[in-house]
């Protein structure tokens, strides 16, 4: 169970903080459920209820700082998504997505950048469907990792090729 003032990760909502968690009024009414009542952090300004142990919709705390900073330690290490054929790119891109796994969401920001990498050094364009997923994917990770390391989101990029940037000028022992 997670508890007021925690932050989570609610599906498609993304990272939320637990304002409450008992039981609704409706139509002046109590509910015999509980519910948490979360306020999403981007873009703010709504409410989102969720009952308590829903399993339909992912919810998870979000990840602790020494999480964080293991994740962008492993980032350069991670593989890529697999992509059997171009029909398949957009299924395998919404799973991953729908996974609210911030691993996952790294090996789909790499997949797409190198995929926007391989097509412009050709002379061929960006695909929209690369574009959306980049953005919603990096949109949701940033988010994410913005909280723990207490910084903007818009700043996380930059910290992130940061830290991998120093990580591999470092000398090995």
């Amino acid at each position: 169970m997670f508890g007021v003032g925690e932050y989570v990760v609610y599906g498609n909502d993304g990272v939320c903080k637990v304002d409450a968690v008992g039981a609704l009024n409706v139509d002046g009414r109590e509910s015999d459920k509980q519910y948490y009542t979360l306020l999403p952090v981007y873009p703010g300004g709504t409410r989102v209820y969720c009952p308590v142990g829903n399993d339909k919709v992912v919810m998870r705390r979000i990840l602790s700082r020494e999480e964080t900073d293991q994740l962008i330690r492993d980032i350069p290490e991670m593989p890529v998504l697999e992509v059997p054929d171009e029909r398949a790119r957009e299924n395998i891109y919404r799973t991953a997505l729908k996974t609210c796994d911030c691993h996952e969401l790294v090996r789909l920001i790499k997949t797409v950048h190198l995929r926007r990498e391989t097509r412009l050094s050709r002379g061929k364009k960006v695909t929209a469907v690369d574009e959306k997923y980049f953005r919603v994917a990096e949109d949701q990770l940033y988010g994410e990792l913005a909280i723990p390391l207490a910084i903007d989101r818009s700043e996380v990029r930059r910290y992130i090729t940061e830290q991998i940037r120093e990580s591999s000028e470092k000398p090995m022992r």
